[in-house]
């Protein structure tokens, strides 16, 4: 579980439960310091979170500073009508080259055929299916674009698609850093999955709608975030990437 640590009015972390408990313990964090976890109604002190960590903690005269992190706060994240905006953007884009590997690997010409079956009485699930056998290569290669161009904008430095550039959106990190490669690539993995079925990514994306920090399962699992502003506008600490374990200046 990661926890986020309120401090004269700032918010740090997130922080896993673990360390924030041996903090307790040690002193490091003080009892009175406001926590929040996704799912929690509302902040609370880490000494109604954790009891059992409280109870020996000592006295100390002055906390030491939390570490500074470029974590968004709920109100940094975009909505769900603002990145739908943004998907029809980068669809009507995307259309262009699937228009292009479709009528190069003779999608018209299957389409013909499929017409010429019906009306000469085929049977209608035989024609389909011979006609989604013709246009599969088609099919494939125009979800691999797409799949890439996805994956290789949002890991760029603009963060972003063309389609989320247009919108002033951006896709970083739980910490609001830029996304590497890898983590881009497992992110949009779940593009793919229109191959077995449209319902999988429809119901992934309709889950910004009802989370907390507006994130579809892709999100979640890839543990992204999608962010008002762009890239160009924000200078990245990199320095806090390695400041979830320890409390330092």
């Amino acid at each position: 579980m990661e926890i986020w640590i309120g401090r004269d009015g700032e918010r740090h972390g997130p922080y896993q439960e673990d360390d924030v408990r041996q903090w307790l313990r040690s002193g490091q964090v003080s009892p009175q310091d406001l926590a929040w976890y996704e799912g929690l109604a509302d902040w609370q002190p880490l000494s109604v979170l954790f009891p059992d960590e409280t109870h020996s903690v000592p006295a100390a005269p002055s906390m030491p500073p939390l570490p500074s992190t470029n974590a968004a706060t709920l109100e940094d994240c975009a909505g769900f009508w603002k990145r739908f905006a943004a998907w029809v953007i980068d669809y009507l884009i995307l259309l262009v080259p699937i228009f292009v590997i479709a009528m190069s690997m003779g999608a018209t010409t299957a389409f013909e055929h499929f017409m010429t079956q019906i009306q000469g009485g085929a049977t209608p699930t035989l024609a389909m299916e011979e006609y989604a056998r013709a246009v599969r290569p088609a099919t494939m290669w125009s979800l691999l674009v797409g799949y890439l161009y996805y994956a290789f904008f949002e890991c760029s430095v603009w963060q972003a698609t063309p389609g989320k550039l247009a919108l002033g959106l951006r896709v970083t990190d739980l910490e609001g850093r830029r996304i590497s490669l890898g983590r881009s690539l497992a992110r949009n993995a779940v593009r793919l999955t229109n191959v077995l079925t449209a319902l999988i990514p429809f119901v992934c994306y309709l889950a910004v709608a009802w989370t907390t920090r507006k994130q579809g399962f892709h999100d979640l699992l890839a543990k992204t975030l999608v962010l008002n502003g762009r890239a160009s506008e924000f200078t990245p600490n990199q320095a806090a990437s390695d400041s979830r374990n320890s409390f330092s200046a």
